[in-house]
């Protein structure tokens, strides 16, 4: 059967993600933490950071989300708005359950308070806000989208070896289960916006590769700078 014009846009969009995906795929040993945690071998004062480095990360990233969302609705792309509405709301979740892990690293209120955060883990929330403002709100569909399935890499075997080695309960772990479980309804409105910046001639890969590249390496230098603590 000859595909509609709709099934081979689609079918476009599809392999744009997947390409971007694997073009943008960390190397292997560029993440020096998760396996120090994976062996139990990480200090929890790394495990402290990463938590409380989440705490001002999150609702930054929240933030930035909404901004791409208004910029997107005021642009008329109403798929990139929903899309990054919905990265909105699970920043809100994923706040919620930082509590529990925070708890679980012995982080008092009083010491979150205090806590200053490091310039490498911050480069990554930074670089987001600049893209909120300053990026086609389609590729930066892209370039995160591409970005985010190497955190939920991460986060599933972070939570994996949280319960193994260190005994966090489920509670404690939620966090990184939020991030590592599938997520079909978020990657659908992922495929739709970008689908709709095709459509529409608002995205430019290159330009979404490089911007995807850079959150790697954003997010290498979080992992990093956490590692010199462990």
């Amino acid at each position: 059967m000859t595909p509609t014009p709709r099934e081979r846009l689609d079918s476009t969009a599809h392999g744009l993600l997947e390409d971007a995906t694997a073009r943008l795929a960390p190397k292997p040993h560029t993440n020096p933490l998760v396996p120090l945690v994976a062996d139990g071998r990480a200090d929890r004062r790394a495990l402290a950071a990463l938590a409380l480095e989440q705490c001002r990360i999150i609702p930054a990233d929240r933030r930035s989300f909404l901004h791409l969302a208004a910029r997107s609705g005021d642009t008329g792309m109403p798929a990139c708005a929903a899309f990054f509405g919905a990265l909105a709301e699970g920043e809100t979740v994923a706040l919620d359950r930082l509590g529990p892990l925070l708890a679980a690293c012995e982080v008092s209120a009083e010491q979150a308070a205090a806590y200053v955060p490091m310039a490498g883990c911050q480069a990554y929330p930074a670089y987001v806000a600049w893209l909120a403002l300053n990026a086609e709100p389609a590729d930066a569909v892209l370039a995160l989208t591409a970005n985010f399935a190497a955190w939920g890499g991460y986060c599933a075997m972070l939570a994996e070896a949280l319960r193994a080695r260190y005994g966090f309960s489920a509670d404690a772990c939620g966090f990184f289960d939020f991030f590592a479980g599938p997520a079909p309804d978020l990657d659908r409105a992922g495929l739709a916006a970008l689908q709709e910046g095709i459509d529409r001639e608002r995205v430019t890969p290159p330009t979404a590769l490089r911007q995807g590249r850079l959150l790697q390496d954003y997010e290498e230098m979080f992992w990093g700078s956490l590692a010199g603590l462990a």
